[in-house]
């Protein structure tokens, strides 16, 4: 269905991202050395995912071109409609993950970014999910649906 395009990930909330090779997604904890990992991690915080094409699309559509990883999502795929993976399974190199909601954008973002940015990415500012099994994750992976 898609595939990652790249990785990133921030040390501390508010500290600049940086791209990984590869990263390891632990259930129900997050994405090991990611601001967010954390044992018993809140639903919707364990990874983040943004369409490559979206990004373009931000470019194009409102002339914002954002230095790779500054959207702050973790995990950047390519092919694959992620809006429409709420509530549904699917698989991301080793790991399993379930779509929880959409990832809008938000005033942080923004103030980390510049102006625009929320208006350019509101309904396609990506997907929050949650961790189901463990698993290594790399650019290149396949991402794709699991049959209900």
């Amino acid at each position: 269905m898609g595939v990652v395009k790249g990785i990133y990930i921030a040390d501390a909330e508010g500290a600049p991202v940086r791209p990984v090779a590869e990263i390891r997604a632990v259930a129900g904890v997050g994405l090991e050395g990611d601001r967010n990992f954390r044992e018993n991690a809140e639903s919707g915080t364990q990874a983040t995912f943004i369409e490559q094409e979206a990004v373009e699309a931000l470019r194009r559509d409102f002339e914002i071109d954002l230095a790779p990883g500054a959207h702050r999502r973790n995990i950047v795929t390519q092919g694959a409609p992620l809006n429409h993976l709420i509530g549904k399974r699917f698989r991301v190199g080793e790991a399993e993950f379930v779509g929880i909601r959409l990832c809008e954008p938000c005033a942080y973002l923004e103030s980390m970014t510049q102006p625009g940015i929320v208006k350019g990415l509101v309904h396609r500012g990506g997907l929050r999910a949650d961790i189901l099994r463990s698993g290594a994750i790399r650019p290149g992976d396949e991402l794709t649906v699991l049959e209900e």
